[in-house]
């Protein structure tokens, strides 16, 4: 069998594309569990949540390895390499927030899921959803305002994230004479809405892909 040298320049059945999907559809498994973590009272069952999400946030370390070798591997790719690099690291950034905020509801011992918790950690199994649902219309580009529109979503659930932890970290200021506990409560609050954050940072990096490739 002749050795074809253009199978060298092809891109592997859109490898790239199967990782996004991969990472993305981790993203909303870890974003799932985190809910379920500050929904519950139960400090055994929060443990073994803490222990899943730490499983998890492995899983999207490899996914996100794996990406950066397909990328060093791989002459050509579906768009710039630029974008690829960035999208995965953001996703990879969501995750890693979301483990570094149940590691300090662990390690700080946070037994009261206030409200506040609880909505952050809905807002992001939120944007987790509308990433998964961008990223897996990206291998076709069919369905570009499907895309847009996910984004924008994104953009607006970040902003909601935002007003909350600004409105939640003032009352904690005004009302906490604990300075331990608003130290606790603010590390906790602030890994959460910087997973939004990196939610946003992901949606920007389609919509420069979107412009890029239009």
């Amino acid at each position: 069998m002749g050795f074809n040298i253009f199978q060298f320049f092809q891109p592997k059945d859109k490898i790239f594309f199967v990782l996004f999907e991969k990472a993305t559809a981790n993203l909303i498994a870890i974003s799932s569990t985190l809910v379920e973590l500050v929904n519950t009272a139960s400090p055994s069952k929060r443990k073994e949540l803490s222990r899943e999400i730490e499983r998890l946030e492995h899983v999207g370390d490899n996914i996100t390895h794996e990406t950066f070798h397909e990328l060093s591997a791989n002459f050509i790719t579906p768009f710039d390499r630029e974008d690829i690099h960035s999208l995965i690291s953001a996703i990879d950034d969501i995750a890693d927030y979301i483990h570094g905020a149940t590691k300090r509801i662990d390690i700080y011992r946070v037994d009261n899921m206030t409200p506040a918790i609880i909505k952050l950690a809905e807002l992001i199994a939120a944007s987790s959803l509308e990433l998964h649902n961008a990223v897996c219309e990206l291998k076709n580009m069919k369905n570009i305002n499907k895309i847009k529109e996910a984004c924008i979503r994104i953009n607006s659930i970040e902003n909601h994230a935002d007003d909350i932890f600004d409105m939640t970290i003032a009352k904690l200021f005004e009302e906490e004479t604990n300075a331990i506990e608003i130290i606790k409560m603010k590390e906790v609050l602030l890994a959460l809405e910087t997973a939004t954050d990196m939610c946003e940072d992901a949606a920007n990096v389609i919509e420069s892909i979107l412009v890029k490739n239009a």
